[in-house]
């Protein structure tokens, strides 16, 4: 947060100030606009109660995915898919062209089963 600070300085004073800081581990973040889609892969995932106030933080690798344009599919697509839904190549690649190469409506689709 405040390069050069001992991190367990760092926890003392936030704990001090009434700030609470929580990692989750998070595999893939997905946040669905009425536009397009927001797929965070790798992320890092902070939860920050300040106060009473809570905040996510969330750091990675973004994908837009606009849902009014068909788009092609990567490896990294299909590859995700296939890890996230536990499924073969064929079923991820069906489930994405069913939902239109959307990364999210394709592993719910195929967790779903």
């Amino acid at each position: 947060m405040f390069p050069g600070m001992n991190p367990k300085e760092m926890q003392k004073a936030m704990k001090k100030l009434g700030i609470r800081q929580e990692e989750i581990d998070a595999e893939l973040v997905i946040i669905k606009t009425a536009n397009k889609d927001l797929v965070i892969k790798n992320p890092q995932v902070s939860r920050i109660n300040m106060m009473g106030q809570e905040t996510i933080q969330v750091i990675g690798s973004i994908t837009e995915i606009d849902k009014n344009e068909k788009i092609e599919l990567s490896d990294d697509d299909v590859s995700t898919v296939m890890e996230q839904a536990n499924c073969t190549r064929e079923e991820a690649l069906e489930a994405l062209g069913e939902s239109n190469g959307n990364l999210a409506e394709a592993i719910l689709k195929l967790q779903s089963k």
